[in-house]
């Protein structure tokens, strides 16, 4: 689904990921091949190498690397829930950008939400599963 903004005629692709606590939503346009995170150059956001590999993984796959410019808005959890969260949104927004690319996209899975969440804590224990130390007097 391609929408059009008010401003200029620029068409662009909407994907929302979520991972963890995070959810990103993102858009990708015709371009160059520049991402943006809340703002920031993805080198400036993501600190550690193996994110911002994380983050261009659809991209790489599907060899679309400098034919996409990636803005991305994401919020909660932490800095790798929210690459894994962008990494889906890319996924999802390539897929409405190019139908073709789906079976790419999906053998490596990056098509899959993962499901893995924090578990909650339970009454009579510290955390989810940690208890207080067992002493016999």
């Amino acid at each position: 689904m391609a929408t059009k903004t008010s401003k200029a005629t620029r068409i662009f692709f909407y994907g929302t990921g979520r991972r963890k606590n995070a959810v990103a939503c993102v858009r990708i346009l015709p371009g160059k091949g520049a991402i943006t995170v809340n703002g920031r150059d993805l080198d400036d956001y993501f600190g550690l190498e193996t994110l911002k590999i994380i983050v261009r993984q659809p991209l790489a796959v599907t060899a679309t690397t400098d034919q996409f410019d990636v803005v991305c808005k994401a919020l909660g959890g932490g800095l790798s829930g929210q690459a894994g969260a962008i990494r889906l949104g890319i996924a999802r927004a390539l897929i409405k950008a190019e139908p073709a690319l789906r079976p790419a996209l999906k053998k490596n899975g990056y098509l899959t939400r993962d499901p893995r969440m924090k578990e909650r804590k339970k009454y009579g224990l510290k955390k989810a599963r940690r208890a207080s130390q067992f002493s016999k007097r």
